[in-house]
């Protein structure tokens, strides 16, 4: 096994361990990783390969919480309808762009992500279904379906409050249901970017395997850290911040 390999499984360990461990925003960590860790120099190739795994991981995640019926499906569909056109969009824009371009982006990304996560989930009142919210439902989809094409990423930072202003639902139905979504976008802008020869696969495999493996420990360390958990979401947005600024230096040099 090569150098590089034990890379990529590392490094999926520590994206899967994140997401189970913190949720919403984990998975922001792929690309850099793959680019300045794992040693994937092309930034499209990077997104291209980071949306197959969020999008594996999603579709994994996906299955407790449809056997718990957190999952609304008739809601999921309808914002995945959308959101997968969006997803096409997005990814499409993405190729076209400038790589440094590309990554400058990224990085004024992470950092709303990081402010996203440093302020925190509310759990809401539950009002579902809201009156009329089958359209509000398609055009949130198309939008955030078109961000996380555009960068690769799960977009479940942007697709939870999304589904909850939509559709009125608590926040436990959201996260569920927004692993639908989160899969589908991923795997439409990995297929788009793949006709173009933009996924790496067998870094892929090697960062899925790492991250199935990590959300299996971040699993059990949740409830063991359920008290700490606000605590690890500001050390994570802080971290996320670092690796952001350093990503802007290196692309704005290079």
């Amino acid at each position: 096994m090569t150098m590089q390999a034990l890379l990529a499984i590392a490094c999926g360990s520590a994206v899967g361990f994140s997401l189970a461990l913190i949720g919403g925003g984990g998975s922001i960590l792929a690309v850099p990783l793959l680019l300045y860790v794992v040693g994937v120099h092309d930034p499209h190739l990077a997104i291209g390969t980071s949306a197959l795994a969020v999008s594996f991981n999603a579709f994994a995640n996906l299955i407790p919480h449809a056997r718990a019926g957190h999952v609304r499906w008739k809601v999921a569909f309808t914002f995945a309808a959308t959101g997968v056109l969006g997803a096409f969009i997005g990814s499409s824009i993405g190729k076209a762009i400038n790589g440094q371009h590309l990554l400058v982006l990224f990085a004024l990304l992470m950092m709303v992500v990081a402010g996203f996560m440093l302020r925190g989930r509310r759990g809401g009142v539950d009002r579902y279904p809201l009156p009329g919210m089958y359209p509000r439902l398609g055009a949130v989809g198309l939008g955030t379906g078109s961000l996380a094409g555009f960068f690769g990423i799960g977009g479940g930072f942007l697709i939870v409050p999304g589904l909850m202003f939509a559709s009125g639902m608590e926040i436990i139905y959201a996260i569920g249901t927004s692993l639908f979504a989160v899969g589908s976008f991923g795997l439409t802008a990995a297929i788009n970017y793949a006709i173009s020869g933009l996924v790496d696969w067998p870094v892929a495999a090697e960062f899925i395997g790492g991250g199935i493996v990590g959300g299996w420990l971040g699993a059990m360390g949740a409830k063991r850290l359920a008290k700490t958990r606000g605590a690890l979401n500001i050390i994570f947005a802080l971290a996320i911040i670092a690796v952001a600024i350093l990503m802007l230096v290196k692309s704005l040099r290079g």
